[in-house]
């Protein structure tokens, strides 16, 4: 009867620290993804080795951070992971069918301005948010 409890524990400490790590490598993603955009225009006047170093570092940090993420995920318990995964898997869907749609309104010239990244990027995190919420209510 105690191991379970310690069980408990012990899980719910590697799930504080597999989020705190997540935490710390999506700062930092953030962080060297803001460098890589900025840093160009407003600190190294467009020098191309620090512009490719800058890049490069995005990747090496976007690489750990979803190292950190995979952990993260495979420290969830079931009804969690299931609840990753289906918001996951919608976030996909709505990114996949309105990313290709908001392009093909600017192909078929539906709208006169160029399609953003951001603007899908946003769609999706919104989207992947209502998932874990309705996953986490429905489970409630």
């Amino acid at each position: 009867m105690n191991t379970s409890k310690t069980d408990t524990g012990g899980w719910q400490a590697r799930q504080r620290k597999n989020t705190v790590r997540l935490r710390y490598w999506t700062s930092a993603w953030v962080l060297s993804l803001a460098f890589a955009a900025f840093g160009p225009k407003l600190l190294w006047d467009f020098n191309t080795g620090l512009t490719i170093l800058g890049v490069v570092i995005n990747l090496a940090v976007g690489f750990g951070m979803i190292v950190a993420n995979k952990q993260y995920v495979q420290g969830l318990d079931e009804m969690h992971r299931k609840i990753f995964l289906d918001a996951g898997a919608l976030s996909l869907g709505i990114g996949l069918v309105c990313g290709l749609g908001y392009e093909l309104l600017e192909d078929i010239k539906l709208i006169a301005f160029q399609p953003e990244i951001s603007h899908l990027i946003i769609l999706m995190c919104l989207t992947f948010l209502a998932g874990l919420i309705m996953g986490h209510r429905k489970y409630q």
